[in-house]
């Protein structure tokens, strides 16, 4: 039962006969008639008194009319809904994102979103990087922020690249530096963040590369936590600069980690080759255009 056939009999019963139903539909009258009796056939059931130029229904006739119209109605929703969803009128955007960079990186692109797309449910989940690309691919969530580089599952759009800064206490004999080294800190106790965080493989590969392994005293999943350690003296800590420069306080200097490779590198992600919605789509131009006017 196709809805073209649907749609030509209810037409019929609607303008009272096929000549007139056939200008509804844009077609001819000898096409509706076959539609029509396409439909009768597929039934088994006559549908249509015909008597001259006039058509009534028969029995049968009144309960397909009634369905037929209860099922064209239920296309014009879909079709309705779906409209919506293409002109992001209604729907949900399913965000994942770390805890690191959230409030620098993404605040703004979520006020301009909401403003530009008021329909749009924004649900957000906040993880580390590594349970994020696993809720990706698990179709969790729409796209989730991580760090580069990613495997291969996954497509992904530059957010942002920044240098890594070192946290020393203001006490430290490397604190007047601008610049260090990654190797003269070795030997420093390091405070790192939770299992889980993408940023402490950054750091620990860079040591690797740089010939040591560091000592941890600490980790955390608070920012505000590492860098209070830092002022304490109990290590040091690493951020992007970006977030490094937000943690300006007494007790506490900052300095650019020289390094080849120890980069902060923050991009969107989303399954490769999977199904993305309008509104992640409409996401991610978004995030686009407002990072290439920052």
């Amino acid at each position: 039962m196709e809805l073209r056939t649907l749609k030509a009999f209810v037409e019929v019963v609607r303008q009272g006969g096929f000549s007139e139903a056939a200008k509804v539909v844009f077609t001819t009258q000898s096409a509706v008639s076959k539609a029509v009796r396409q439909l009768e056939d597929e039934l088994g059931l006559s549908l249509l008194n015909r008597i001259g130029h006039r058509t009534t229904l028969t029995d049968a006739g009144e309960v397909v009319y009634r369905r037929a119209i209860t099922i064209l109605a239920g296309r014009d929703d879909l079709l309705a809904e779906l409209s919506e969803l293409r002109g992001l009128t209604r729907g949900t955007l399913r965000l994942g994102l770390p805890p690191i960079g959230n409030d620098a990186l993404f605040a703004p692109v979520f006020a301009v979103f909401r403003n530009r797309y008021p329909g749009i449910e924004i649900r957000l989940i906040e993880q580390g990087a590594k349970r994020l690309e696993e809720m990706v691919l698990a179709d969790e969530v729409d796209l989730g922020a991580s760090l580069l580089p990613t495997p291969d599952a996954f497509e992904w759009q530059s957010v942002r690249c920044e240098p890594m800064h070192v946290l020393l206490p203001s006490s430290h004999p490397l604190a007047r530096q601008e610049a260090v080294p990654l190797a003269a800190l070795k030997g420093n106790s390091f405070l790192l963040f939770e299992t889980g965080f993408a940023l402490n493989g950054i750091i620990l590969d860079a040591c690797r590369t740089a010939g040591f392994a560091p000592g941890i005293a600490a980790r955390s999943s608070q920012i505000n936590f590492i860098a209070e350690l830092v002022a304490a003296g109990l290590g040091v800590g690493f951020l992007p600069r970006l977030i490094a420069e937000q943690r300006q306080r007494p007790g506490i200097a900052h300095a650019l980690v020289v390094e080849p490779g120890m980069e902060w590198h923050m991009a969107w992600i989303w399954r490769r080759g999977g199904y993305l919605s309008h509104a992640g789509r409409a996401w991610l131009d978004l995030a686009a255009e407002i990072a290439a006017k920052s």
